[in-house]
């Protein structure tokens, strides 16, 4: 072998070799467990998401009595509404926003999308939710061939109208339309839908305002009539880099809460002056007693009953089957906050990260 073929051989042995090491650390680098996000102190903004409804009335309470504003202190406030779950669901996905007030259906869905990466920390309203129809419409099967509204498909609603449905053997004889809360009253008004599955203030409303009637109370499906209709929900990252802003918002939702129930009739004065500043559009005096007086104002999330929400969401064909829901629960930062007021904590039921 000549003295320049040796060389060559060499430099090349050489450069495979180098290539090697820096092949294996790019290797390391990209399969290496990325670390656990880390406490950064206090956020310098925190995105919120919630509805113009009145379930989601701790949210509009906290926003607009400024008790958000307060507990926050430097941190800037940033709100976004919404009228779909499944829309605020996709925003916290994206990561556009950081904190929500959502349905629990969405919530669950979330979770099982994000791999378990966006959690509930607290609830917010139970109730408020019914199948209001046509005032002709008596039984459950005088609805074959008609057409009921819910807000988005996978949303709380439409899971709930979908298992019922279900239930009564009505699978595939309904048609179920996807809108707006709004829209629902304006098609409901001119004969395009028979009626629907609606939250607070929009079920009051067509009731009230458009001459429909209650066909099911939701309350009456579930035990003592307690069901989760809105909950707080958290990307997991932002709560591990940012607890001390999650802590705020808990303490302002709480704050607008215990003020709410002290002082009912300025709650849904308030209320009512965030939906029309959200919606252009007030409610009657009648609607909102009347919608108040569907819902349960707590921080209770229902732990108990997300099994069989999960299991819900099979039976309406929203999802194929059943998520397991360990850690889709963190009460750990509201337990602090409701102990620290001497309060009543909260269970998970099992479904916390321990």
């Amino acid at each position: 072998m000549s003295a320049r073929y040796r060389r060559l051989a060499s430099a090349a042995v050489a450069v495979l070799s180098l290539t090697a090491v820096l092949t294996g650390c790019s290797r390391a680098n990209t399969t290496a467990a990325q670390p656990t996000p880390q406490d950064q102190g206090t956020a310098a903004e925190v995105r919120l998401g919630y509805f113009p409804n009145v379930t989601h009335a701790p949210a509009i309470i906290a926003v607009d009595k400024g008790y958000l504003t307060q507990q926050l202190g430097a941190t800037k406030l940033t709100t976004q509404t919404f009228n779909s779950g499944t829309d605020e669901a996709n925003a916290l996905l994206g990561g556009s926003l950081d904190i929500g007030f959502i349905g629990s259906g969405p919530a669950i869905n979330a979770f099982t999308k994000s791999n378990g990466t966006i959690q509930v920390i607290s609830g917010a309203v139970s109730g408020g939710a019914e199948l209001v129809v046509k005032p002709d419409i008596t039984a459950p099967d005088q609805l074959r061939g008609k057409t009921l509204a819910t807000p988005s498909k996978g949303n709380t609603q439409d899971v709930s109208l979908k298992k019922w449905l279900s239930g009564n053997g009505l699978s595939g004889q309904v048609n179920v339309a996807n809108m707006d809360n709004p829209q629902a009253f304006n098609a409901f008004r001119n004969g395009d839908v028979n009626g629907g599955w609606l939250p607070e203030p929009w079920a009051s409303q067509l009731v009230l305002d458009a001459g429909a009637k209650v066909l099911v109370d939701e309350k009456s499906l579930w035990p003592n009539g307690k069901f989760p209709t809105t909950v707080v929900v958290v990307r997991s990252q932002f709560l591990q880099q940012h607890p001390a802003t999650v802590t705020a918002v808990l303490k302002a939702t709480l704050a607008a809460t215990d003020w709410a129930a002290a002082n009912p009739a300025d709650a849904r004065s308030a209320v009512n002056d965030g939906i029309t500043r959200l919606t252009h559009q007030s409610l009657s005096p009648a609607v909102l007693e009347r919608a108040f007086g569907e819902i349960s104002i707590g921080a209770d999330p229902d732990s108990s009953t997300y099994p069989q929400l999960a299991q819900d969401s099979v039976t309406a064909g929203i999802v194929k089957t059943a998520v397991k829901l360990k850690g889709f629960l963190d009460l750990g930062p509201l337990n602090k906050v409701l102990a620290e007021q001497h309060k009543p904590t909260i269970d998970a039921a099992g479904l916390g990260n321990q």
